[in-house]
């Protein structure tokens, strides 16, 4: 009889694993019925917007591992999603719905960003988790970036990221990517913190932080990309600038681009760096653009056309270049790519407004995921950039 109720546990036990295993595998299958159907950029820009609002209340888990089978085991054990990768993921979907309430009244946006921001932050402005890792920068530069937050209402949370950033800068002058890494350089570094740099040290005269942000960027222009083709390298080390992992991954391409774009924009036209970083997004527009697919896509890794595509690569770089084309010389290129980009995002986005087929979770340098699916952060971002492009060019009567 105890054999039998064992025998029936464990049954009952792998049923269950399975279901579990299966349903991620049907929800992306049922997902992608009928993907691909929108064809007018107001109405793709406002199921984007849906779902990303609905995202921002309740954030999908970002897997950490690739592992598709007994994923249950993997939740036990907390190795199925972590709380720095999510950091991201908010703050690229805060990013965007700013962009959108920039030109959009929509108090029901804003009430439910107030919301996402009551969860963060106490009523004294302070973080009510404490940050452990720079990754929060992006997140506080979403913050520092949405017009109806005043920056003197956040400002001990401000404080708080700024004195983590130093916590991690190394004897070279730049920030590390972790505490347990300070002799290497990662290009995710760069989309963290330099545009979260450089509006903290605007909006709470802080110099040195607008100079450590241009700092972080050349050093990497200098030794983390393979010339003449000016894209980055996944890390390199910082005592012989060896480079390490992958040439031309595409969401590091990525990171470098939203990275620069926004150091770059937020500076006023008559500050020292703007001449520097500008030279830096015309000379890295022109080698982006050159890598792009004629489907609009950049693939995982840029430099092979047999590779699949990542979105999370085409929504980044769709903003970057949307950025580029205020610099006369290369504006109509940059413009022209972007809108590229942008159909071939629209092709990849479920009838549920949710764009598909980004690359997951990166393991570690050199380790890339082989799992293609949602994530918040591509989302984010194609809500960024189509915003944009509705508010810049489509008002101007131009064509869908």
């Amino acid at each position: 009889m105890v054999i039998q109720i064992l025998l029936y546990l464990i049954a009952a036990a792998a049923i269950i694993a399975a279901a579990i295993d299966l349903i991620p595998v049907w929800k992306s299958w049922f997902g992608r019925i009928h993907i691909g159907r929108y064809d007018d950029r107001r109405v793709w820009s406002r199921a984007l917007t849906a779902r990303g609002l609905k995202w921002l209340s309740r954030m999908p888990a970002v897997k950490v591992t690739d592992n598709t089978r007994l994923i249950a085991l993997d939740m036990l054990r907390g190795n199925y999603t972590k709380s720095a990768i999510q950091h991201w993921q908010e703050a690229a979907l805060l990013l965007g719905l700013g962009e959108y309430l920039r030109q959009n009244d929509d108090p029901a946006v804003r009430q439910s960003i107030q919301s996402f921001l009551d969860s963060k932050l106490d009523g004294g402005g302070r973080w009510k988790e404490q940050p452990k890792h720079v990754d929060t920068a992006i997140l506080a530069y979403a913050i520092l970036s949405l017009d109806f937050i005043g920056s003197d209402r956040v400002e001990p949370a401000m404080h708080a990221v700024w004195e983590l950033i130093r916590e991690h800068l190394g004897t070279d002058g730049t920030v590390s990517y972790r505490q347990s890494v300070k002799g290497y350089r990662y290009v995710d570094t760069v989309g963290f913190i330099c545009p979260f740099l450089v509006a903290y040290g605007l909006k709470y005269g802080r110099p040195e932080c607008v100079d450590l942000a241009v700092k972080q960027i050349t050093e990497y222009e200098q030794h983390g990309m393979l010339e003449p083709h000016h894209i980055p390298v996944h890390a390199y080390n910082v005592e012989n600038h060896v480079p390490l992992g992958l040439y031309g991954w595409g969401r590091g391409l990525g990171w470098f681009a939203i990275g620069l774009i926004d150091a770059w924009s937020q500076l006023p036209p008559d500050h020292r760096h703007k001449p520097v970083l500008e030279r830096s997004v015309e000379r890295y527009a022109e080698a982006v653009m050159r890598f792009q697919q004629p489907d609009g896509s950049w693939r995982w890794t840029v430099t092979r056309g047999e590779c699949r595509p990542d979105s999370s690569a085409v929504a980044t770089l769709a903003w970057f270049l949307q950025g580029a084309s205020a610099i006369g010389r290369i504006s109509v290129e940059c413009r022209l790519s972007a809108e590229a980009a942008m159909r071939y995002l629209m092709g990849v986005t479920r009838r549920s407004g949710a764009v598909d087929f980004s690359q997951g979770d990166t393991k570690d340098i050199g380790v890339y995921s082989t799992l293609f699916d949602v994530l918040p952060f591509t989302q984010g971002y194609a809500i960024r950039a189509v915003n944009r492009y509705l508010n810049t060019f489509h008002e101007k009567g131009e064509p869908r």
